[in-house]
């Protein structure tokens, strides 16, 4: 079997740029739980891990955690990865 592939024109890349909304926000609706890990944005040191385990919520958003090698942080929504 043999396939052909054709460049894709920027007339097709202009209309898909075209179709989506300018004013298009993504919004997380993912409600997280304690005992939940996720993986953060930074991590708070260099020697610290990546991802942190959830342990309650000091206030919406706010969410007290514990990370690998670093200890207990308090964790902004917009810390870690929806």
């Amino acid at each position: 079997m043999l396939v052909q592939l054709a460049p894709v024109s920027s007339n097709v890349e202009l209309e898909v740029n075209n179709s989506s909304p300018t004013n298009w926000n993504p919004v997380c609706h993912i409600t997280y739980n304690r005992d939940s890990w996720v993986k953060l944005n930074q991590s708070p040191n260099e020697y610290s891990d990546s991802e942190a385990l959830l342990l309650c919520e000091k206030s919406p958003g706010v969410w007290v955690s514990w990370v690998a090698g670093y200890g207990e942080f308090t964790l902004d929504k917009s810390e870690f990865y929806c």
